[in-house]
């Protein structure tokens, strides 16, 4: 039997989506919801699709493909703002050959069948988890007490000391509290997560759901946006005098406060988040099951000075894939680490 790829689910009409969507529900894990068909639109493509809901967290259907991946050679072509800016960055550290240059930083092109699934929506920390007040004050942290009074008189927007606690402002005076999860191991939460009917996203599916198989750079085209609002910079329209401070001094970061959203962490056309934040990864594995970093390199380009086009590569690009990523220790970026589950529906066919 054929599985349902994207173009045939793109076709069904919406009585047939829904029939669909709710015969699922027989094959997914317990306590898992349909809510109804939403519709999402980004980057010149547009999806209507089911979203679930478990235990309060939301899940897209995202259809099967065949999909050609990595990244080798322009589709369209940069243009003049991006190429200059690029040229000018890169000289700066001996690179002549910037197509040879963006080649080595991508996964190798391949064609892989991407099977339907479901797909979080936002991301789960690894190493960090929300605590009530009380919680935290049971923890005993001498630095707690202070840094969470002065950020409540303070308009900041993110505290972090560094793989403790970090606060961040829900409202006008709430707080979310956050407590660093140490001696986590990551067999475990695989295991957990496969115990309750859950997998963690390979290489391949996690790269088709942020690009949706599109072969430019990025997922919008081969040129930088720089309209964008980023995460580090701010508006890049402005990006001299409104900067969005994130300042890193010893062990702690401090964020200005700024409600408005960061573009490259809002839904995609699938409805999927994505952190947008090329200081965070998030974990997927490779054909060997071993860990494979996406969407970020650590901040390794953007702590070099590299500016947002060269520095947000590993957050923008869709198949940018860490060059160093066997060196990392995980164990001390257990912080910066996330994840999302997915429900694979290998068994997803046209005829029942």
């Amino acid at each position: 039997m054929e599985t349902l790829r994207r173009d045939m689910w793109q076709a069904l009409n919406a009585q047939d989506k829904e029939a669909w969507m709710r015969k699922l529900v027989r094959q997914l894990p317990d306590g898992m919801v349909y809510e109804g068909l939403e519709t999402f639109e980004r980057f010149g493509q547009r999806m209507e699709t089911g979203v679930f809901r478990e235990d309060g967290l939301r899940f897209v259907f995202v259809p099967g493909d065949q999909v050609t991946l990595g990244w080798d050679r322009w589709q369209h072509g940069m243009n003049e703002e991006t190429s200059a800016d690029l040229h000018e960055t890169v000289s700066e550290y001996g690179v002549e050959d910037v197509d040879s240059f963006l080649a080595s930083q991508m996964s190798p092109v391949r064609t892989v069948n991407i099977a339907p699934m479901l797909v979080e929506c936002e991301l789960i920390s690894l190493g960090w988890i929300e605590v009530s007040k009380e919680e935290a004050f049971a923890q005993e942290n001498p630095d707690f007490p202070s840094a969470l009074e002065q950020f409540k008189q303070s308009e900041i927007r993110e505290y972090e000391l560094h793989q403790q606690f970090r606060l961040i402002r829900q409202s006008e005076n709430g707080v979310r509290i956050l407590w660093f999860n140490e001696g986590i191991e990551l067999e475990d939460v695989v295991r957990e997560e496969a115990a309750a009917g859950f997998g963690l996203l390979t290489e391949d599916e996690w790269e088709y759901i942020y690009g949706g198989g599109c072969r430019t750079l990025f997922p919008w085209g081969d040129s930088f946006d720089y309209t964008m609002r980023l995460k580090h910079f701010g508006s890049l329209e402005d990006v001299d005098e409104n900067v969005d401070e994130s300042i890193d001094l010893d062990s702690t970061r401090v964020e200005e406060k700024d409600d408005r959203p960061y573009d490259l962490a809002l839904p995609n056309f699938f409805g999927v988040q994505f952190a947008g934040d090329p200081y965070k990864y998030e974990l997927t594995l490779d054909s060997a099951g071993d860990v494979m970093p996406k969407g970020g390199d650590g901040g390794s380009l953007i702590c070099g000075g590299t500016g947002p086009l060269v520095g947000f590569l590993p957050a923008a690009a869709v198949y940018y894939r860490d060059i160093n990523a066997s060196e990392l220790d995980w164990e001390d970026l257990m912080d910066a680490m996330y994840y999302r589950r997915v429900v694979r529906l290998t068994e997803l066919a046209l005829k029942s």
